[in-house]
């Protein structure tokens, strides 16, 4: 039906209504009376035209009324109301009387009539016009506003492809309860075997609010069974609009495996950022290019994206510009090995802040090839960092890993001695050098889950290197969050860290990537492969005599490493080349866990 039609029907059938409650309210207090009075004629014209006046301005006419709700009753209530009293003040002013019994009587057949017919349309559409077509069996986790949200706009739709069968909800004063005629079935321990009795097919997680702790509980109940799982998206998307309420994601890895993120210093990281000239190494990179997005909110004065790779800082700035079209963004392809172009490029740009994030990370590959991790991850560090102090840095935060604690592979002992070479040289520079420690990063280019992931996709097997191997892990942005945190704490030398809570066991995580794909262990199987060259069984993220028990910043720690001679290091970075693989490998093993004679004697090379 078109508007103008729809439009036309409601005011006819409005203009009835009005009528007849004015003129069947006169007759039940008089029956006797004249139905031709002046004044009963002049209240029901003004009586009609202050009902179409104020529908017009409440909307009644625009409403969807298959979807009524208290919204519209309280908006027929105002015009209504409204247009009665109006009538009631031209009965006073130009007849000198007031009808009082009939108006209130009008005021309510009003109401009643002006919202029955409002209302009958929507219990006729609900009653006789319910598609025929059923969705999947739905069990809904979470009877909140969410849940209750979720279930009204299923019921509303013409072909749902979810028919939800009842709520799971923890809330006692919820259960057996009916919302929205449907029933609150139990609680979250009764997942699996309400999947069982009522034959469910999909689970919605409805509770936005979830910490990840909550989560992981919830979906380890729901893989129990084999409905396929989804999670309404995050509170702050939906409050946002950047999602709707049926919008449901499949549940990640990074849902379950993520922390709570750390709350930021927004002021702390604003003053040494916001009107500043950020400079950004390996800005192209998983951890880089998500440090440039996370400094692009605080509105730097420029911020220079500094990458080898041409397609992956382009990909960057073009994202960067199109979200942040008044971002004052450059770029700079260089390699951090070319020492006189990183001269250049700082002497140029004259950076307030350094974020160093470009390094080799791959261990089995760097274990290969030693000497590129020394050019890149030893020599391109101390070129960013030399170049720094030389064109008056501020702040230089270098990106580290928990892999250079008692390493036991060349990346791990080339990122260990970068952290002696940017503690040095906090020691002889004006420029503040921290460091900044974390776990594996979730969804990282090299990191575990993209190699299930492609796995999986294949067909299996899933290759685990060892069943009690364990591991941190934290999120992309978390872990950028953490380097932006780092330089507003920095004093100089540190090595931050944030509290990574519990580790996580490498098989569960690829236990958890075959369900989250739809698969079963049987119909991809894990196969252990053994530990790889470099690997350790545990990471830490502070070696015993690093540790400071108190936090610098909620969730974060601050550790100082021991000393070392400087020269040891700076004497390897001068004939590495010259060396053979193996007996590369072993002295940066050496120097990365102060086994080399002489060492701990920094302050005199100050």
């Amino acid at each position: 039906m078109s508007y103008k039609k729809r439009l036309l029907y409601l005011i006819l059938i409005d203009s009835l209504i009005v009528l007849t409650s004015v003129f069947v309210s006169f007759f039940l207090l008089s029956p006797g009376g004249n139905l031709l009075s002046p004044i009963l004629i002049t209240s029901s014209l003004v009586l009609l035209a202050g009902h179409h006046l104020f529908a017009a301005f409440f909307k009644l006419y625009k409403r969807a009324w298959q979807y009524a709700s208290v919204n519209e009753l309280t908006s027929i209530f105002y015009a209504v109301t409204f247009s009665v009293m109006i009538s009631a003040f031209t009965q006073v002013i130009f007849f000198g009387e007031l009808f009082l019994r009939t108006l209130f009587i009008t005021w309510m057949m009003h109401i009643i009539l002006i919202g029955g017919s409002r209302f009958a349309w929507r219990l006729y559409r609900d009653t006789y016009m319910k598609p025929k077509f059923k969705g999947k069996r739905t069990l809904i986790i979470g009877a909140g506003n969410a849940g209750t949200m979720i279930v009204r706009q299923l019921k509303h739709n013409d072909k749902p492809e979810l028919d939800p069968v009842g709520f799971v909800d923890d809330d006692i004063n919820k259960m057996y309860l009916e919302i929205l005629d449907v029933p609150v079935l139990g609680n979250v321990q009764d997942i699996t075997r309400l999947a069982d009795e009522y034959k469910i097919e999909h689970i919605v997680i409805a509770i936005p609010s979830l910490n990840r702790q909550e989560l992981q509980h919830i979906f380890q109940e729901c893989s129990k069974t084999e409905a396929k799982t989804q999670i309404l998206p995050r509170i702050e998307d939906l409050m946002l609009g950047n999602v709707s309420v049926n919008h449901f994601k499949d549940v990640e890895v990074e849902d379950l495996l993520g922390r709570d993120p750390v709350k930021l210093d927004i002021d702390g990281i604003a003053d040494y950022i916001t009107s500043k000239t950020v400079l950004v190494t390996g800005a192209g990179g998983s951890i880089g290019s998500e440090i440039c997005r996370q400094i692009a909110r605080f509105s730097p004065q420029e911020l220079v994206l500094l990458g080898h790779g041409e397609n992956s800082i382009y990909s960057i700035e073009m994202e960067l510009r199109r979200n942040i079209p008044d971002l004052n963004i450059d770029t700079e392809i260089a390699d951090v090995q070319d020492r006189e172009k990183i001269f250049t490029i700082m002497e140029q740009r004259k950076p307030h802040v350094v974020f160093h994030a470009a390094a080799h990370k791959h261990v089995p590959l760097m274990e290969r090839n030693p000497e590129e991790a020394v050019k890149n991850n030893v020599v391109g560090t101390k070129n960013v960092a030399e170049a720094s102090s030389a064109n008056g840095v501020n702040t230089f935060v270098m990106v580290s890993t928990d892999k250079a604690v008692n390493p036991t592979s060349v990346m791990g002992a080339t990122k260990r001695i970068a952290e002696m070479i940017v503690q040095h040289m906090d020691m002889i520079s004006e420029t503040r050098f921290v460091a900044v420690r974390f776990g594996n990063v979730l969804g990282s280019r090299g990191s575990v889950i993209p190699l299930f992931k492609e796995q999986i996709k294949n067909g299996g097997p899933v290759t685990v290197t060892h069943p009690d191997m364990i591991r941190y892990f934290m999120t992309i942005p978390e872990a950028s969050r953490l380097v932006l945190q780092a330089g507003s704490l920095a004093q100089g030398g540190e090595v931050f860290v944030l509290d990574m809570g519990e580790p996580v066991k490498i098989v569960d995580l690829a236990k958890n990537l075959i369900k989250l794909s739809g698969y079963t262990e049987e119909e991809i199987p894990i196969v252990f492969t053994g530990m790889r060259p470099g690997e350790k069984m545990f990471e830490e993220l502070l070696g015993a005599d690093e540790v400071h028990q108190e936090q610098v910043y909620p969730m974060i720690y601050r550790g100082k490493t021991p000393p070392v001679n400087i020269n040891v290091t700076y004497d390897l970075v001068e004939r590495f080349m010259d060396s053979d693989r193996e007996l590369l490998r072993q002295e940066l093993l050496d120097i990365a866990n102060f086994r080399v004679g002489g060492l701990r004697v920094l302050n005199a090379v100050k």
